[in-house]
């Protein structure tokens, strides 16, 4: 079967405004099925100044959209999935003209400056300087997966912010062949961080595998399909447990600490452990756009 070739040379300046566009909307727009989360968290907090913050934050999203504003000073770092068709038929080169596309959206938005420069110990203790373009910011390794368009080639952009990152975790799990004992975990780890984030409400994403890196995955892949307008039994249950926490937007106690919970469960081994990767996304995460190549 003859696949669709993606010519590189006809189409390297659409793919990288492509995904140079896909940056600039993750990292300016809330969608109207997040906007429409914080009009229903508002109109149920009854603390005050935590519904002063929440209408603040999306008063800043509406500015942000109508002016091309980073939602978030910290811009954050930029991560791609690609999700290929399996006819499609293309070289490596595809991903350098990612890279392009992201370092341009970085430079057009601007993203914050937080490239540091230097060898493996200098960026470890950034003794290397900081690179001053908002372009200087690498990419993270790109991650693909197969799209059920057997002739599609898909980018999700994410742009991952600092906090969230700090706060995030990788553990096992021992289940008790009980789902509850899996939640009550996931549950108590979450609030424990989301106490230390500050930038709440969040949104909790998480993954479950067999290995550190296949929780991850999992949890990457949940923050880009993940419907703000559609959950699951078990992830509402995670929610409303976190929301009874009374952390509230900024730690100011309130209704609302979680606004919604995306989970995502790979493949499981015959084990007494589960792995499990939570992040607790920030109120502006996660930030993401899709955009077909």
């Amino acid at each position: 079967m003859e696949g669709v070739f993606i010519d590189l040379d006809t189409f390297n300046e659409e793919i990288i405004n492509k995904i140079k566009n896909a940056l600039i909307e993750a990292s300016t727009i809330f969608t109207e099925e997040k906007k429409a989360l914080y009009r229903a968290a508002i109109s149920i907090e009854s603390n005050d100044n935590s519904k002063w913050v929440l209408n603040s934050i999306l008063e800043n999203a509406n500015i942000a959209e109508a002016n091309k504003f980073p939602l978030c000073d910290d811009t954050g770092i930029p991560h791609v999935i690609l999700d290929v068709g399996e006819n499609i038929k293309f070289n490596m080169g595809i991903i350098n003209l990612i890279k392009k596309g992201i370092k341009e959206g970085l430079r057009e938005l601007p993203g914050r400056p937080m490239g540091i420069k230097g060898n493996d110990l200098q960026r470890l203790d950034q003794s290397g300087g900081l690179n001053e373009d908002a372009g200087g910011v690498a990419l993270a390794p790109v991650y693909f997966r197969k799209n059920k368009n057997p002739d599609e080639l898909k980018a999700h952009v994410l742009m991952l912010g600092g906090g969230p990152a700090i706060r995030g975790i990788t553990y096992r799990v021992f289940h008790r062949h009980s789902v509850d004992v899996i939640i009550d975990e996931i549950t108590k780890r979450a609030i424990d961080s989301m106490k230390l984030l500050g930038c709440t409400p969040s949104f909790l994403a998480v993954g479950i595998g067999r290995s550190q890196y296949e929780a991850t995955c999992m949890m990457m892949e949940e923050m880009v399909d993940g419907k703000y307008e559609i959950h699951t039994d078990i992830e509402n249950k995670i929610t409303k447990k976190i929301n009874e926490s009374n952390i509230g937007p900024l730690g100011l106690h309130g209704n609302i600490t979680c606004l919604g919970t995306f989970l995502k469960v790979g493949p499981q081994r015959a084990s007494g452990v589960r792995i499990v990767a939570i992040r607790p996304c920030c109120c502006f995460e996660p930030r993401k756009a899709s955009v077909i190549l």
